[in-house]
């Protein structure tokens, strides 16, 4: 699956980064690497939804990232 939108930290618990996409929903980030990291960049990433996980900071979905690009 491919995602556009802004990456964005959000200061919940011990702190989140999450994928406000361009389609409006919220998704939690995991994988990708330190540069991916940048609080207000735009993204396009690969990867997978994980719809069936539960996390502490409850913010969305967990999206998987496997390749990202700023864009």
């Amino acid at each position: 699956m491919t995602l556009t939108g802004r990456v964005v930290y959000r200061d919940l618990e011990t702190g989140v980064w999450v994928l406000e996409a361009d389609d409006g929903t919220t998704y939690q980030l995991a994988g990708g690497d330190r540069h991916l990291k940048k609080d207000g960049h735009r993204i396009e990433a690969e990867g997978r939804v994980d719809k069936d996980v539960l996390t502490a900071a409850m913010v969305g979905p967990v999206f998987h990232v496997s390749s990202y690009r700023f864009v």
